[in-house]
């Protein structure tokens, strides 16, 4: 999924310098993004004052959201560099094309995994032959310096490993989650696990102390460690934690995101993931001219053209406004 802002903001973010080490609970508010021809999005990750949850940098929560008699979601072909992808849905279909031929169609708990490494392009759409109602997340994870380069790839995986506990059952996307490994592949000690709660449900599921971590609301109300949440609501939680508490109010379903913090720090612009601006800038310049990220064909119309850069040189420092 592209970020279509036609004035993308530069995202300085990495370093643990601003990683709590005690749990905390910080609600992260959403800004309301237009994705392509007819999608909303609430952007939760980068925020103010929250750029990262380990090495995930990017959340985006859509829906549900009925297309019946709509195009649903419509994404152009785009570029990325320096990160992976992560395609989750409850509703619907996204049908996933790129630069190295995949054509995918990704459906409710299966994952679309695309490692952009040193570069790749891709497109999302609803089939013309789609659901009634498209519910989703759209996530990035950043890769470490030494993999950021790596060749492009893309997986899917339709049959996920899974956590079953009293009151609630858990699908490992990506990452361990419980002792359950996700086939996708890693660069960085992660998890992402979409979580599904019973009504009345009063759970404690286990987490790492060493990670920090964050909830995404999906569906229902979920109290966690405290904080009722709404759908589409997110809520930060640190590091220091060996177990959450949560309580359902009704079913309700969330994903659960973690990792080691993440120590290198990074420039976001657009669509892109780097080090320098000059990387940016290069990788911009090369997209626009039609060199580096290969062609993506089949959509039905034109590629997103790179937005103008910034007037202020990109500069990497902190992960917190």
């Amino acid at each position: 999924m592209s970020d279509l802002d036609v004035r993308p903001e530069a995202v300085r973010t990495g370093g643990r310098d601003e990683v709590s080490a005690a749990p905390v609970r910080e609600v992260l508010r959403a800004r309301d993004v237009p994705l392509g021809e007819s999608t909303v999005v609430r952007r939760l990750l980068p925020s103010l004052g929250r750029r990262m949850v380990g090495a995930w940098c990017f959340v985006d929560h859509y829906g549900p959201d009925d297309i019946a008699g709509e195009p649903g979601m419509q994404v152009p072909p785009h570029p990325h560099i320096g990160l992976q992808t992560v395609s989750w849905l409850h509703g619907g279909e996204v049908l996933h094309r790129d630069s190295l031929g995949s054509l995918q169609t990704v459906r409710p708990r299966e994952l679309g995994l695309m490692t952009a490494g040193r570069g790749i392009a891709h497109s999302e759409e609803s089939p013309a032959d789609h659901s009634r109602v498209l519910h989703g997340a759209q996530l990035w994870v950043a890769l470490p310096d030494e993999h950021r380069h790596t060749e492009p790839a893309f997986e899917h995986h339709g049959d996920l490993p899974r956590v079953t506990g009293g009151g609630f059952d858990a699908t490992v996307v990506l990452g361990a989650f419980d002792g359950a490994v996700s086939p996708g592949r890693t660069f960085t000690p992660i998890v992402g696990a979409d979580v599904t709660l019973r009504d009345g449900a009063e759970v404690a599921v286990p987490l790492e102390p060493d990670f920090e971590y964050a909830v995404l609301t999906m569906s229902g109300e979920t109290d966690v460690d405290g904080v009722r949440l709404a759908p589409g609501s997110m809520l930060y939680l640190g590091c220091g934690r060996r177990e959450l508490p949560l309580r359902a109010y009704g079913d309700a379903g969330f994903v659960l995101l973690g990792g080691e913090p993440f120590a290198e720090r990074l420039v976001m612009w657009w669509n892109f993931v780097g080090r320098t601006g000059e990387e940016i800038a290069q990788a911009s310049a090369q997209w626009n001219a039609g060199e580096r990220f290969g062609t993506v064909h089949g959509y039905a119309g034109p590629p997103l053209p790179a937005p103008p850069l910034p007037a202020t040189p990109l500069k990497a420092r902190g992960r917190t406004r």
